[in-house]
């Protein structure tokens, strides 16, 4: 269905330094890590990491637990539960919110990444087992972030009233929603198939945590892909010591801080700590807490509780407690005997800042992978590039960029750049001249040059303009290009939901990106997959 094409990272213009020094091991970002994501370092990782300590049985029943509460746990799902009882089984973690109907394409991506790297490990390591999880962000409170996707151009958006926690929204009300994505799909077996998916995955589960733990299954459960919520009680309980440092030592801020003053040498911050990196949640609640003169006090309620108190809510029901952004990797790594996290950009930017604080609470770092960034490109939009005979790197560039190479392309003639240099040239011999009658005049003609050079530039400008609309079609053609690719000038992956083509291929579009998406360990570059 695919062919594959790669554009190094750095020629793209979409990725943070840090991202791309991390990709290419620079110096500068290796103090901030120990283990890189080449098969030599998954080796070492694999040889000098100690994963004893890892209550694994919990861990097993707590998978199972979840597994149940949907009817479309795979057989394979299950068999790489049981897998996890083995000292010899690892995971691969992934993690995202719960948006509507997947969300954004990287989505997808993030998952196919994940699961594919079991495999490509498995192979690498024939001894060592190699497990994929999902991990749901179940507790994050940012509904206006999940509750929207973007289908050819046009929002979809879940309105709730509920508050707290997005993985225990109900799902009631979604049915209008659903029908709305169907219109703008239209009427098609592909179409009517997902429907009917989006339909069983929202209608028939009580919250949108088994929602998209049932969507998550239809997807990707035939490659045994597990999917963890972290809101559990049971899990919560092995990061009890954690909390307490958390709480009342502050040893996650002070950890994290010193990383973000050594990396701020050479990086901008990615993401602050704060004192305290706790939630405290109930139903429709999750506000942070804050140490207040001798009480914790969680904000924006009249809750508050003495230390005692509060210790033995962390005790007695770890439940309540959530963690956030900085915490949130560390109680992955606590509960998972956890290799390699597949993220983004912004996500592996962020754990560069978490390195030291692991090595404070003595919690294995997991080696850093991006997540497959990948363009889709289509037949028609193909045609159309091929047609202003575009390279692919080009596809990156401002579409003002693109239209004025293709207008100097098309009308080479039609340009009074060729011009500069002849009035530099007789400036420079006016100059001369008046330099030996009268060199402080010598600001004078460089004042006229420079009046004469903007006009020539506004002449050109007005002729740029009128060429455009000589060449009007092509003119709009490119805007289409782009707009297809960067929709709303942002990348096609973080924008467009996957309906958009599952509606055109079915379950081939899932089975055929993952043929497609596959890892080498020892490079990395941006993915353009072209319509076959």
């Amino acid at each position: 269905m695919f062919l594959k094409q790669f554009i190094p990272l750095e020629n793209t213009n979409l990725f943070s330094s840090l991202f791309l020094d991390y990709i290419s091991q620079s110096e500068k970002v290796k103090p901030f890590y120990k283990y890189h994501f080449s098969e030599k370092d998954f080796s070492s990782y694999l040889q000098e990491t100690n994963f004893e300590d890892h209550n694994r049985s919990v861990l097993v029943e707590r998978l199972h637990h979840q597994s149940a509460l949907v009817s479309n746990t795979t057989s394979n799902t299950i068999d790489n539960i049981n897998l996890l009882n083995n000292k010899n089984t690892f995971t691969v973690t992934t993690g995202h919110q719960l948006c509507l109907f997947t969300g954004p394409l990287y989505f997808i991506y993030k998952i196919i990444s994940t699961i594919n790297l079991c495999e490509t490990l498995s192979v690498k390591f024939p001894s060592k087992k190699f497990v994929p999880i999902y991990w749901m962000a179940s507790e994050d409170h940012d509904f206006e972030e999940i509750n929207h996707v973007q289908v050819f151009g046009k929002k979809v958006v879940w309105n709730s009233e509920e508050k707290g926690s997005v993985g225990n929204f109900k799902t009631d009300g979604l049915q209008q929603v659903i029908s709305d994505l169907k219109t703008i799909l239209g009427d098609h077996k592909h179409v009517n198939h997902l429907i009917q998916l989006f339909e069983n995955a929202y209608l028939t589960n009580n919250n949108l945590s088994n929602a998209t733990r049932y969507l998550v299954n239809e997807l990707f459960g035939e490659y045994g892909l597990i999917t963890l919520d972290g809101n559990d009680k049971h899990l919560k309980q092995l990061f009890i010591e954690e909390f307490k440092a958390d709480m009342f030592e502050n040893k996650a801020f002070e950890s994290v801080t010193k990383t973000i003053k050594e990396l701020n040498f050479n990086y901008e911050t990615q993401v602050s700590p704060r004192i305290i990196n706790v939630f405290y949640t109930e139903p429709n609640l999750r506000e942070r807490i804050e140490k207040q003169g001798n009480r914790y006090q969680v904000l924006n309620t009249q809750m508050s509780f003495s230390r005692e108190e509060l210790e033995h809510i962390i005790e007695s029901n770890p439940e309540k407690l959530s963690p956030n952004v900085v915490l949130r990797p560390l109680y992955q790594q606590k509960i998972l005997p956890n290799i390699a996290y597949v993220g983004g950009p912004g996500e592996l930017a962020y754990w560069l800042e978490y390195k030291h604080m692991f090595d404070a609470f003595k919690i294995n770092f997991p080696i850093l992978i991006p997540r497959h960034l990948v363009m889709l490109i289509d037949k028609g939009t193909q045609q159309k590039i091929e047609k202003f005979n575009l390279k692919a790197v080009s596809l990156f560039q401002e579409t003002e960029s693109l239209i004025k190479d293709f207008i100097k392309t098309e009308h080479a003639d039609k340009h009074l750049d060729e011009f500069n240099n002849s009035i530099n040239s007789i400036f420079a011999s006016i100059a001369e001249l008046i330099s030996t009658i009268d060199k402080s005049l010598i600001g004078s003609v460089e004042a006229e040059k420079q009046k004469t050079l903007n006009g020539i530039l506004n002449l050109d400008q007005k002729i740029n303009k009128a060429l455009k609309l000589k060449s009007e079609t092509e003119v709009n053609q490119i805007w289409s290009i782009k707009s297809k690719l960067f929709p709303n000038q942002i990348p096609q992956e973080r924008y467009d939901n996957f309906s958009m083509y599952y509606s055109k291929y079915g379950n081939d579009f899932i089975k055929n990106l993952k043929d497609a998406l596959t890892y080498q360990l020892n490079s990395f570059e941006y993915t353009i997959l072209k319509e076959e």
